[in-house]
């Protein structure tokens, strides 16, 4: 697929297939995914991942703590209700029942700047998307069980100063993915300063014109 067409088809998947996903496919994933751009490219980026069901179902139970303890509240009032409900059930069923999932951490352990520690691992776990989403698998970026970092990170063995900051569910999606919604570019983009739209003038939600995902073949 031409990679402009792929970037624009990206989307969460949040409802997976209990299918397996080979480890052929899973090592293609984060060999993209140390392809990344990081500062001084020292590459701290860390990935575990999880296919046992106990330490799956940790994650899980880390994340409905965390969603319970304030993350359902603050969704139910900012989402629309269908997205909250989907975002609600794939907590509830355990990432949407994804086979696989992939805990992103950063080692602050080579002296990487603790600033620059998370924007120099968070393009990784893109890559990692990307090339889900290129091998015909659903994923999603999400955070809530890194908000509880010390927990996280003993659920999957990291030592000290490697800190948890994404898990990716990888798995088939259980149907087929629908359209990304995003704003156009003549509303978050600016020309020479702030303010001035940079970008054609389009009608609010042409990006919705972008092209879905295309099924994904055959597990």
């Amino acid at each position: 697929m031409d990679v402009i067409a792929h970037i624009l088809a990206q989307r969460a998947c949040r409802a997976f297939a209990d299918s397996p996903v080979p480890d052929g496919d899973l090592v293609t994933m984060v060999r993209a995914a140390t392809h990344a751009p990081s500062a001084e490219n020292r590459q701290p980026w860390v990935f575990v991942v999880v296919r046992e069901a106990a330490t799956r179902e940790a994650i899980a139970e880390i994340t409905r703590r965390v969603w319970a303890g304030g993350g359902r509240r603050h969704a139910q009032r900012s989402l629309a209700p269908p997205f909250f409900a989907a975002v609600d059930e794939f907590v509830e069923r355990g990432y949407g029942g994804a086979p696989v999932l992939v805990v992103v951490a950063a080692d602050g352990r080579g002296g990487v700047p603790a600033a620059v520690l998370a924007s120099s691992v968070f393009p990784a776990a893109q890559n990692l998307l990307l090339a889900a989403g290129a091998l015909g698998y659903g994923s999603s970026m999400t955070t809530l069980a890194a908000q509880d970092p010390d927990a996280l990170a003993a659920a999957v063995g990291l030592p000290a100063g490697v800190r948890p900051l994404a898990v990716v569910p990888v798995g088939r999606p259980a149907r087929p993915l629908g359209r990304p919604r995003r704003r156009p570019v003549d509303e978050v983009a600016h020309l020479d300063a702030f303010g001035t739209p940079f970008g054609p003038v389009t009608s609010p939600g042409s990006d919705a014109a972008a092209p879905p995902r295309p099924a994904p073949p055959p597990a």
